[in-house]
């Protein structure tokens, strides 16, 4: 296995690790920001406000992209598994 299958492996995991976690990072972003709009707009200071929308956004986000997530990383082990015996050479 040379140092250029190891990088190329990291980087493909990198990539997929980015993909599965943007939908969940990308809804827990915007409703952050709404919520503290909302809050500078109404001069409400109350911390645990945003964790109810977050927790049912990722909730909703995961339902929604999930299929989609658990495809996208079967794929990924699918075809590392299928390449290991020419890394191995």
């Amino acid at each position: 296995m040379t140092d250029t299958a190891i990088i190329e492996i990291a980087l493909r995991t990198m990539l997929v690790a980015l993909k599965l976690s943007a939908p969940i990072l990308a809804t827990s972003l915007v409703i952050g920001f709404a919520i503290s709009l909302f809050q500078s707009m109404t001069q409400i200071q109350e911390f645990t406000l945003s964790f109810v929308p977050k927790l049912i956004g990722v909730g909703v986000a995961l339902l929604l992209c999930g299929n989609w997530m658990l495809h996208t990383l079967m794929e990924f082990t699918r075809q590392l598994f299928e390449s290991l015996p020419g890394l191995l050479t």
